[in-house]
């Protein structure tokens, strides 16, 4: 490519000092995204950036925090890609098309952002795994993750019953579609009718066990969704006795990506969205929401209208 196919973004420097640097780069690359500070970007493509014959022709797309191979994959591809290596540029990030997605008309570049990571997420669990409309599903945990695995597992017929650390969340909790909302505190003697055969597990911290296999049926699948630094520790025998299935999951393969995005938009299923301004000053404000633990669902830097190509 030639210097004039450069594309200039806009990045934003964490430093240990806590300070937060906005500078300029550029990438003779295809396609550049903005980075939104968490692992989903929206970008506008220029008019002039071509697209393949495979590819479905639209002007906002988003890249998913995926890694992608070399090969060509189809529409239909259920190959776990998100399993292979990834390597990330910062606060930009090229894509290749093969692991773009066309974002529908319905969603806005706000609401669309944290379904794709999320969402397609939670999605992935039930959708993957085989929930059935006559599932008693739990959400442990009522924020990112968790307020949208409310709302699809509602949408898919399931009767789900949310638990939070706090009371703060039941009105919230019920309006996303659960049945019945139990803090931690009640949990412990919870008597929830009957037993759960899914338990979703999308707390910022892993749960009290103690707390939550009691409620399980038997063959309950258990999914731990909690990204931490820390190891997985569970009392082996409820589980062995139970025949309980502990089940990892990670994004989802495209077809499923793409299902995803139909089914939220049949369904009217929308993130909560904190909104914020992708520059210096937004980038610090949203770093201050987070320590102070106040971003409520999810936050979204979105690029200023005027510097959008």
């Amino acid at each position: 490519m030639s210097s004039r196919d450069d594309i200039a973004f806009t990045v934003f420097k964490d430093f240990k000092s806590g300070d937060i640097i906005q500078s300029k780069t550029t990438s003779s690359a295809l396609t550049v995204f903005r980075w939104s500070w968490a692992t989903k970007a929206l970008a506008l493509l220029p008019p002039s950036v071509p697209t393949s014959a495979s590819s479905r022709m639209a002007t906002v797309w988003d890249g998913a925090f995926s890694s992608t191979r070399a090969a060509t994959a189809s529409n239909v591809s259920m190959e776990p890609r998100a399993f292979a290596p990834s390597v990330l540029l910062a606060y930009g990030i090229i894509k290749n098309e093969d692991w773009l997605f066309k974002i529908p008309d319905e969603l806005s570049d706000e609401e669309a952002a944290p379904l794709m990571c999320a969402g397609a997420t939670v999605f992935n669990v039930l959708y993957t795994y085989g929930v059935k409309p006559t599932d008693r599903v739990g959400v442990i945990g009522v924020g990112a993750l968790g307020h949208l695995a409310i709302q699809f597992a509602s949408k898919m017929g399931c009767d789900v019953l949310a638990f939070s650390s706090t009371e703060s969340k039941e009105s919230d909790a019920l309006f996303f579609g659960a049945s019945a909302y139990y803090t931690t505190q009640s949990s412990k003697d919870a008597k929830i009718g009957r037993l759960l055969d899914w338990l979703i597990v999308t707390a910022s911290a892993p749960p009290d066990w103690s707390i939550y296999l009691p409620l399980l049926a038997p063959k309950a699948k258990i999914f731990p969704l909690t990204i931490g630094p820390g190891n997985l520790a569970m009392p082996s025998m409820p589980l062995l006795l139970n025949g309980s299935t502990v089940q990892g999951s990670v994004l989802s393969p495209r077809i499923v990506h793409e299902r995803m995005l139909d089914f939220a938009v049949r369904h009217g299923i929308k993130p909560v969205v904190h909104r914020l301004t992708m520059n210096r000053d937004g980038v610090e404000q949203a770093f201050g929401v987070l320590k102070e633990g106040k971003m409520k669902y999810r936050g979204v830097l979105v690029v200023p209208e005027q510097e959008r190509r």
